[in-house]
């Protein structure tokens, strides 16, 4: 079982090919709890979600809301998650910090901190569009979480993720394959598609949660592994 194409490719190159059969199964999210809502109507507020634990995640982040402020004034930026990376990850908070204020954008960011998954929905739920700068995420819950509560997203157009937004839900950039360095997204070109997508963000946003609820979904996801424990079982039993 893989949770997509590109774990597979993954595991093909540096485990080598399966000797039994095998599918693709995404990540699922309760479509039921993670659901659209009216969205804040002043300005464009921007998602970083999950959990902080490389620096050029969020510095490529901001480095894109301080471009996008120069052309919508009105863009503000949520950061949820531990600040936590590097050899003195104590230190994380600090830097964090010290990119703000040297972009200028002091005012238009706001760090939550970690969060649960009763407190999810509600977080997604305060926001425009995700900006996801991961590279070679290979499937990553968070993404389709934000689909299923309608949320748009921008993304490092690299590992699994454009295969959970496809091409309605939001804007991939591109991004050559390497499996020896990261490769951070560029953030002009970021900008830009954060804008793209702010521009048209209604159609963006229906498409996020269709796609969601279509492909994501949990009950399915539960069913198709109940079936694949069963016929196991029944194998082994016979």
């Amino acid at each position: 079982m893989y949770q997509s194409d590109f774990c597979k490719l993954s595991a093909d190159r540096f485990v080598g090919h399966p000797m039994a059969s095998w599918e693709i199964l995404y990540n699922a999210v309760d479509t039921e709890r993670f659901l659209p809502a009216a969205r804040p109507g002043d300005g464009l507020v921007i998602l970083v979600g999950g959990t902080q634990d490389v620096a050029y995640r969020l510095s490529t982040a901001l480095e894109v809301l301080a471009r996008v402020v120069r052309r919508r004034a009105d863009a503000r930026m949520i950061v949820t998650g531990r600040l936590h990376w590097g050899d003195d990850p104590a230190s994380a908070p600090a830097e964090a910090r010290r990119w703000v204020q040297r972009l200028g954008i002091g005012d238009k960011v706001e760090f939550v901190g970690p969060y649960s998954q009763v407190q999810a929905p509600a977080i997604y739920q305060r926001a425009h569009l995700l900006l996801h700068c991961k590279y070679n995420d290979p499937s990553p819950g968070l993404v389709v979480e934000a689909l299923a509560a309608g949320l748009p997203v921008v993304y490092s157009a690299s590992g699994g993720v454009p295969e959970l937004v496809g091409d309605e839900a939001g804007i991939g950039v591109p991004a050559d394959l390497s499996w020896d360095r990261v490769i951070p997204p560029d953030p002009d070109a970021m900008a830009e598609a954060v804008l793209a997508v702010a521009a048209d963000r209604k159609r963006f946003a229906d498409a996020a949660r269709q796609r969601g609820v279509d492909r994501f979904d949990v009950r399915p996801w539960l069913r198709r592994h109940a079936e694949i424990f069963e016929r196991v079982l029944d194998e082994r039993a016979g």
